[in-house]
């Protein structure tokens, strides 16, 4: 039964390498670092998300042991059963307290907070009006819910609003969006969003997951960055990049929301409880990240230095001040080309093509750390500088 199944995902395959899409994962024999060791040989990393260096962090790692030691190793059931611990509570508390919510409610990935939202909160009765460049989880979870569904142009306010006043007859709208958008950087400007949501009277969400920790005078993320804390109603975000890199994810909103996802949410009435010592490490995170501001500032300033070095280089960066920097090439073969030859000069980073972008925008996404020296930086510039001699030269 099995062999005319096989030849047609063979075939399926085969169509995903020949349009050139095959992702190839690079095993890393060491810690998630600025330095990383891939097949025999030390690289510079420059494309994960340990935007603030706490993957392996020794404080981060101590707190990982002692929960290890002391609240063992997983909770082998879902929070309502036994799975709660005091470590989950408390970093539920602690949450909310950062993002200015009045409750969080845990999941086991940012991507199971935001599938099972949607769900919960909205029926055939409401409306749902999304960003187009909305990461796929929200789109995933949005598909599981039976609201009427609106897509807006990416940051584009005159589309959302004539999308808010498409939707009017809904009994409820809820306006989602990334706070940051992952493959280009960009912020989504929360304060224009939140005066439409308020003139509309309609619900915002924000998945904050490439801002939280950094992002805003304390961290807190794009909410706080505008000044809009108050007026977001949901926030969703991760603790697998900036905090710590482990996993988890969690809501954080009004207490109603909260505790109606308790009883409802099934990513989170189905899965188990996140493991102490992701836990553990998160908190440890919150502490440095509340506690040790100059993180923030020379996340900063790397990223401002290398935006600096690679236009005076000559290459194309998209706009921003965020540490997610896109260089921009203007074939796909060329992103592709310049990302494994940059491979050849050490420098770990990985090129974006269609259809993860638009046709002709492909593009290698560079993501800055804290834990980057001003060295790494410029080593990373001149092997760019280097990678596209080399290219051009061949090419001649």
């Amino acid at each position: 039964m099995y062999s005319k199944a096989k030849n047609e995902i063979l075939q399926t395959l085969a169509d995903i390498e020949n349009r050139g899409l095959t992702k190839i994962e690079r095993v890393i024999h060491s810690p998630q670092d600025v330095h990383v060791k891939v097949n025999g040989s030390t690289l510079l990393n420059f494309c994960a998300n340990n935007y603030l260096g706490l993957a392996d962090h020794p404080d981060v790692i101590a707190a990982a042991h002692k929960a290890l030691d002391e609240y063992g190793f997983g909770m082998a059931s879902v929070r309502f059963i036994c799975g709660t611990q005091s470590l989950h509570t408390e970093l539920e508390n602690r949450i909310s307290r950062f993002v200015s919510k009045a409750d969080t409610i845990l999941f086991p990935s940012c991507f199971d907070a935001n599938a099972g939202i949607f769900e919960v909160l909205l029926s055939e009765e409401d409306a749902v009006i999304s960003d187009e460049l909305n990461h796929a989880s929200i789109i995933d979870g949005i598909r599981l819910c039976k609201a009427e569904r609106f897509r807006y142009k990416n940051r584009d306010m005159k589309d959302l609003e004539a999308k808010l006043i498409d939707s009017q007859s809904a009994r409820r709208r809820l306006i989602v969006t990334d706070g940051v958008f992952s493959m280009d950087g960009f912020l989504a400007p929360l304060d224009e969003i939140s005066a439409l949501a308020e003139k509309y009277d309609a619900l915002l969400m924000v998945d904050d997951s490439h801002a939280v920790g950094f992002i805003g005078e304390t961290g807190a993320g794009t909410a706080e960055f505008f000044g809009v804390q108050e007026k977001v109603d949901i926030i969703s975000g991760t603790l697998g990049k900036a905090l710590g890199g482990a996993s988890g994810g969690y809501i954080a909103s009004h207490q109603e929301i909260i505790d109606l996802l308790r009883q409802r949410a099934r990513p989170y009435l189905f899965s188990n409880a996140i493991a102490p010592p992701a836990v553990a490490g998160a908190l440890q995170a919150l502490d440095l990240v509340q506690q040790h501001p100059e993180m923030r500032e020379q996340l900063s300033a790397n990223a401002s230095l290398f935006r600096t070095l690679m236009t005076d280089a000559g290459f194309v960066l998209l706009p921003g001040s965020h540490p997610i920097i896109p260089v921009m090439f203007d074939t796909e073969f060329e992103a592709v080309e310049m990302a494994r030859t940059l491979g050849t000069f050490g420098i770990y980073v990985v090129a974006f093509s269609y259809p993860v972008v638009p046709l002709g925008k492909a593009r290698i996404r560079v993501q800055i750390s804290a834990a980057h020296s001003k060295e790494d930086i410029e080593t990373c510039v001149n092997a760019f500088v280097e990678a596209r001699q080399r290219i051009s030269t061949s090419g001649s």
